[in-house]
């Protein structure tokens, strides 16, 4: 049986007993409900979110790291996808200052690290979720975000390209987590915009940038095996964001001193 690692799953004193022995994570996946073309759900951002932060949560614990995921938080800034039946979404402020609540809860109640895991690569949506961490203590908080090149370049050529709402990169990633998306996606055309070059452009839509069906790359080309290798450099991301967070809060650079490497 696959092990739970839901925080909403625990009771109270088994929380406080866990947090009584650190180090310990805490991984808040954030997403979004906006359009995913004609085959994905509208809760794609935050499945993913959802998938890698249970597969981390896996890894951290064989560290000897306690983790646990908590519950999502779904809505997030969808300002892309104006126009376009499904798209609700927040302003920027607003999420940031209900994930910085949280964040702010989470630590107060016990665990080592908090890191909120985005797989909605919106500008500025991602903008808010950094806003989120940048006042709490060093090595506390992070974000796990593929938007960063750090991260990026580690995943495949469609995702650097930037055709990767709803194409081979994303599908491949809800087929490897539910095993099926909607029928027909194996039909779907392929789409050559760049989002990455439409935001550069100016272009603060979806459909301002072409994409008539709210997606852009190939999802027909997608499949589980490609899925499976992703999740493995996006488990990698969350973990190093966690355990390099953890080091440096055991570490903490001087004051007026430089950063430790």
């Amino acid at each position: 049986m696959k092990r739970s690692f839901s925080l909403g799953a625990l009771t109270s004193d088994e929380v406080r007993a866990i947090t009584a022995s650190p180090p310990t994570a805490i991984l808040l996946p954030v997403g979004s409900v906006e359009p995913h073309g004609p085959h994905l759900p509208l809760e794609t951002d935050t499945l993913l979110g959802e998938e890698s932060a249970e597969r981390a949560a896996a890894a951290l614990g064989a560290r000897g790291i306690a983790t646990y995921v908590a519950p999502s938080v779904a809505y997030g800034v969808t300002d892309f996808a104006a126009g376009f039946h499904g798209a609700v979404g927040v302003p920027g402020p607003v999420l940031t200052s209900l994930l910085e609540a949280i964040v702010a809860r989470l630590l107060a109640d016990g665990w080592s690290h908090v890191c909120l895991v985005n797989h909605h690569l919106e500008p500025a949506h991602d903008a808010a979720v950094r806003a989120a961490v940048a006042g709490a203590a060093p090595g506390r908080a992070s974000v796990a975000c593929p938007l960063t090149r750090r991260w990026g370049r580690t995943l495949s050529d469609e995702f650097k390209r930037g055709n990767c709402h709803a194409g081979r990169y994303e599908t491949s990633l809800v087929l490897a987590a539910r095993g099926h998306v909607h029928d027909g996606f194996t039909t779907l055309p392929a789409v050559d915009i760049s989002l990455s070059e439409g935001i550069k452009a100016g272009q603060g839509t979806f459909a301002a940038m072409g994409m008539s069906r709210a997606y852009t790359g190939a999802p027909a080309e997608a499949s589980v095996e490609e899925g499976e290798a992703l999740y493995a450099r996006l488990t990698d991301m969350i973990v190093a964001e966690v355990t390099e967070g953890l080091a440096k809060a055991a570490h903490p650079s001087p004051a007026g001193g430089n950063p430790r490497a």
